[in-house]
């Protein structure tokens, strides 16, 4: 069953509200900003469900739809959206890349985290919402599709598009199993998509990608050591990725985002001991000071990574590199 949201029937002034809570009610909580300079915002949504798919028709005057960095999305909201741009050129931003998408494209956004989409001209567009747990294996590599505008003309795309669009549209004609059927192909046909995407951005964006990610992750990491609440799980959320993602980035990087936090807090506790020998303050206060809790714990990790105690180190004086 088809659901139609219109603002045509709604007084001008409360047109770009109702919009907007259609919008976040059906797709995501996002926020909806018409364009600039547009003062009778006109659109049409129509939604519809088929298996794990959320079905989206969307009609409208120049806007931006977003999702600014904030609090997390709430427990089992994983989606992703596949978007079909049918008239019109979009804008697509997110993950650090930036894509022009015209008519007869598609584009991935992951509604968890933060992305623009702008349409600057009147433009129709069709979407598909799925969790993205649905695309099984295949999830992990979605990001490598996110920012991009991605050509229907040949491979996967080529046998996606015209499925996608005929069960957007509702076009099919189709009894309800059969449907039901196919938005199961289509889920397939997208993550055989994400497949075929990143192994053709992994060669040229996955080393010098991942290597510029994880150098702004131990960035932020030094930013916040004294940061008693730091842990993988807020480094994770801070930078819009799930915690099962963090770890994967760092498999190759011989340690783990725990390991770091402590070896980053336990160095500069221990320069800070060297540094100021008898006038530092106490050991328990410099430990505190680079976020430990707990004066045993810190004592016990701290002989285990320097073979001696926070005393012992400090009394060894200057002649002990630190570095």
């Amino acid at each position: 069953m088809q659901d139609e949201i219109s603002t045509a029937a709604m007084p001008r002034a409360e047109r770009g509200r109702h919009w907007e809570r259609a919008v976040r009610r059906r797709l995501a909580p996002v926020d909806v900003t018409p364009h600039p300079g547009t003062t009778d915002f006109e659109g049409t949504l129509v939604t519809g469900d088929e298996g794990c798919l959320r079905l989206l028709s969307m009609r409208a005057a120049p806007l931006r739809l977003s999702r600014t960095p904030g609090p997390g999305p709430a427990a089992g909201d994983d989606h992703v959206i596949l978007l079909l741009q049918q008239q019109g050129t979009a804008a697509v931003r997110q993950d650090g890349r930036e894509a022009a998408v015209g008519s007869g494209q598609l584009a991935l956004l992951d509604l968890r985290r933060p992305f623009f989409l702008d349409q600057h001209t009147p433009f129709h567009m069709y979407g598909l919402r799925l969790p993205e747990r649905a695309l099984g294996p295949s999830a992990e590599r979605a990001r490598y599709l996110t920012g991009r505008a991605i050509p229907t003309t040949d491979g996967v795309a080529a046998l996606l598009r015209p499925l996608a669009t005929a069960i957007a549209s509702g076009a099919t004609g189709l009894a309800g199993h059969v449907r039901n059927r196919l938005a199961g192909t289509v889920t397939d046909l997208l993550a055989t998509l994400v497949d075929e995407q990143s192994r053709r951005h992994d060669g040229t964006e996955s080393a010098t990608g991942r290597a510029r990610f994880i150098a702004g992750v131990r960035a932020h990491i030094d930013a916040r050591l004294r940061d008693p609440a730091l842990s993988p799980a807020r480094v994770a959320e801070a930078h819009g990725i799930s915690l099962r993602y963090l770890h994967v980035l760092f498999e190759g990087e011989d340690t783990t985002v725990h390991r770091l936090i402590q070896q980053r807090r336990l160095e500069e506790c221990a320069r800070e001991l060297l540094r100021r020998g008898r006038v530092s303050r106490t050991i328990s206060a410099v430990a505190r000071g680079w976020g430990f809790q707990n004066a045993a714990h810190f004592s016990r990790v701290f002989k285990s990574a320097y073979g001696c105690s926070p005393s012992e180190w400090r009394d060894a004086g200057p002649a002990r590199d630190a570095s």
